[in-house]
């Protein structure tokens, strides 16, 4: 708080225990004059520079003040004690089970076990996911969403064989026309699978006229196809692919021939 000397309008800083001494009555400090703290009384001085601050006016009632910080608590009433003894009053008692409980609010503390909890049933899903993966994948709906989620990532799923769905389009053996004692055959096949499938083991059987075997060769597809990316990508879904082996000729005895897919 702040106050001015009516002599010589010098502004001194007091505080309460300065003011109750003399009932806000003070000495300057500077001319020695006495005079009343409280007519210019203030908390805040106006902006700089000013000559005089504003003088306060005393009213006939005194003001009233509702802003309370504190208030003492009585002190209890004395009692005198009665040398009969008192009887006991349970009425006012309440009683609980013991197996009452406040309900607890939860917390923020089960987020990280639910945090876990779906990490773990991700973690499960893609384990059962990866070894039901053939059944996933030739599944006619699952597959299709499995192709568009995989061609939107730029990966590649991973080929599933089902020979059953090999259909043999057309085929023909013929002498090797370059290289002498053997044979040249062709085979036009088609993937009906609605899914990629890699290429196939091929079985070659040549026969005699009474259907007895002369020859068996297994090929397997690096053994036929020479472009190794052709092989890793597989036959497409629909696809057809013409190939083309090279056996040995076993003679004149062969007049039948079979193929086989493994």
């Amino acid at each position: 708080m702040y106050s001015q000397c009516p002599e010589c309008l010098t502004v001194f800083s007091l505080d309460a225990a300065t003011l109750a001494q003399a009932r806000g009555h003070v000495v300057c400090g500077h001319c020695h004059g006495q005079f009343d703290a409280l007519t210019s009384l203030t908390s805040q001085l106006p902006p700089e520079p000013f000559q005089q601050l504003p003088l306060r006016t005393a009213s006939g009632q005194p003001p009233l003040v509702e802003l309370a910080v504190y208030r003492p608590a009585p002190e209890p009433p004395v009692v005198a004690e009665d040398p009969r003894p008192a009887a006991e009053d349970f009425s006012q008692l309440s009683f609980s089970p013991r197996f009452a409980r406040a309900k607890r609010k939860p917390t923020s503390r089960r987020w990280p076990w639910v945090i876990a909890s779906i990490t773990l049933l991700l973690a499960l899903a893609l384990q059962v996911g990866w070894a039901k993966r053939d059944l996933l994948i030739t599944d006619p709906t699952v597959g299709g969403w499995l192709q568009q989620a995989c061609s939107s990532l730029g990966c590649q799923l991973p080929l599933v064989q089902d020979v059953k769905q090999l259909r043999l389009l057309a085929r023909d053996v013929q002498a090797h026309p370059s290289v002498p004692h053997a044979l040249l055959i062709s085979a036009t096949v088609r993937n009906d699978a609605a899914f990629a499938q890699p290429y196939p083991m091929v079985t070659i059987t040549l026969s005699d006229v009474d259907g007895k075997r002369i020859a068996m060769r297994r090929l397997h597809p690096s053994e036929y196809l020479g472009d190794s990316l052709t092989q890793q990508r597989g036959l497409p879904a629909g696809g057809s692919t013409a190939l083309v082996f090279e056996v040995e000729d076993p003679g004149d005895k062969a007049v039948a021939f079979e193929f086989g897919f493994e």
